[in-house]
């Protein structure tokens, strides 16, 4: 089944910027595709702001029509009630948030967040009408271990089991050992997870689900290498981190097709 899968370039501003440095940070990135004529049609944009931007983020992208999409960067399992420091998907999803972060690496090591703890918050988003984008990936000792899939993949079937057939996700492939740095994976390793990947999908949810999903690489991701990523036929867009908070680096790596052929 041939599916054409819309790219997807994110980014996770982790705990950076405030919601005054959001709005600024927003519109100058808007400004910055628009003079380059980018076609957000061809490559989807999506930011991950810290909670107490969201509202001001959904504020510009609203006011000034701007085509980015925005999420959350978690969710909480919980629908409401006494859980101190937790955010609803209802919360989220009245903020017009159309992504989450679910199962990000510094979740999973410093929040110690389980892969049942994933799957929770996975199933809180799709019923709360957000497209949870599930992290996974392997720390170094994993890899050795383990080898290259055998964790992401492990990851992916618990988060995905009990999952209705028709939810939207979207997959991110963040080696742990490759965030932050500066030693990216190579596109073919990126490749090699990837394809087991959109594999557990299809056995899981099904062919059609498996065609439509896109798969992201996260880990030292710039303008220098995300084309090489984007030439591979599982990987269908970045998780960007430390790139995504400068305008230039960030619009760049946007704007591959444009800058890189691929």
């Amino acid at each position: 089944m041939v599916v054409a899968r819309t790219p997807l370039i994110a980014g996770n501003w982790k705990m950076n910027l405030d919601h005054l440095q959001a709005i600024a940070f927003v519109q100058k990135l808007d400004w910055a595709l628009k003079d380059a004529k980018h076609d957000f049609a061809s490559v989807e944009v999506a930011v991950f702001p810290p909670f107490t931007d969201l509202r001001s983020v959904q504020t510009i992208v609203n006011g000034d029509k701007i085509e980015f999409a925005y999420g959350a960067q978690d969710v909480s399992a919980h629908d409401s009630g006494a859980y101190t420091g937790e955010v609803s998907g209802a919360f989220l999803s009245a903020l017009g948030c159309g992504y989450v972060l679910i199962g990000h690496s510094e979740r999973r090591q410093y929040h110690g967040e389980t892969d049942e703890i994933v799957a929770a918050k996975v199933k809180a988003a799709v019923k709360h009408g957000l497209v949870p984008v599930i992290c996974v990936g392997e720390t170094a000792e994993d890899l050795e271990a383990h080898g290259a899939s055998a964790v992401p993949v492990a990851q992916l079937e618990v988060a995905l089991a009990g999952l209705p057939k028709k939810a939207d996700i979207v997959v991110a492939y963040e080696p742990v050992w490759a965030i932050g740095s500066g030693q990216a994976a190579t596109p073919e390793q990126a490749e090699q997870v990837a394809a087991p990947l959109r594999a557990v999908i299809a056995r899981m949810m099904g062919e059609a689900a498996a065609a439509k999903t896109r798969i992201l690489y996260g880990g030292s991701v710039g303008a220098s290498n995300i084309a090489g990523f984007m030439r591979e036929p599982n990987v269908d867009g970045a998780l960007v981190g430390g790139a995504s908070l400068k305008i230039n680096d960030f619009s760049a790596i946007i704007r591959y097709q444009k800058h890189v052929g691929v």
